[in-house]
């Protein structure tokens, strides 16, 4: 292995039902080598959602559904067929690589990251259950906003009233 290419393929080891898009699968990837190295520099891009650095476990958020990365394992789900999920086993071994060959210009994550819960975020909402989001109370649009069902802009109150900048700024950096 050169010092620029970390990894020469992932292999399309098993696809499995995904239970939260019916007639869509998970791809499970095997690494041709082991990613603990690499991890920790992914961890700081864009769409990480979960970080553990003690077990090295990495989850993305992609659309549609997660990709998750252990040191010898890949799972990711909401895949339309085996065929797409080589192209996004291919994919990620490009973006690995090429964050391998930028990893002297990255930081590697050293503290961990998890997903928003809905009630982190129904925390920062106005919490006025005013419906104007379309939802029935201000929990209901928490979770939908975890779901990515909802957009912080359909809250009226949190767009209109400046009272609440400092929520909504906090709320854009957490989703």
């Amino acid at each position: 292995m050169n010092e620029i290419t970390y990894l020469t393929s992932i292999a399309l080891v098993r696809t499995l039902p995904c239970l939260a898009e019916p007639g869509k699968i998970i791809v499970v990837g095997k690494p041709g080598r082991d990613l603990s190295e690499v991890i920790p520099f992914l961890a700081n891009l864009p769409g990480v959602i979960a970080y553990n650095p003690e077990t090295l476990t990495l989850t993305f958020r992609r659309q549609p559904g997660f990709l998750t990365l252990y040191p010898d394992r890949i799972y990711i789900t909401q895949v339309k067929d085996a065929q797409e999920g080589l192209e996004l086993l291919k994919a990620l071994t490009d973006a690995i690589n090429a964050t391998w060959e930028r990893r002297k210009e990255l930081v590697a994550a050293a503290t961990a990251r998890r997903a928003p819960r809905w009630l982190d975020i129904l925390t920062l909402l106005p919490q006025t259950n005013c419906k104007r989001c379309g939802e029935a109370t201000c929990m209901a649009f928490a979770a939908a906003l975890l779901q990515h069902k909802k957009q912080l802009d359909e809250c009226s109150p949190l767009a209109s009233d400046s009272a609440y900048s400092d929520r909504r700024a906090a709320l854009e950096a957490m989703l």
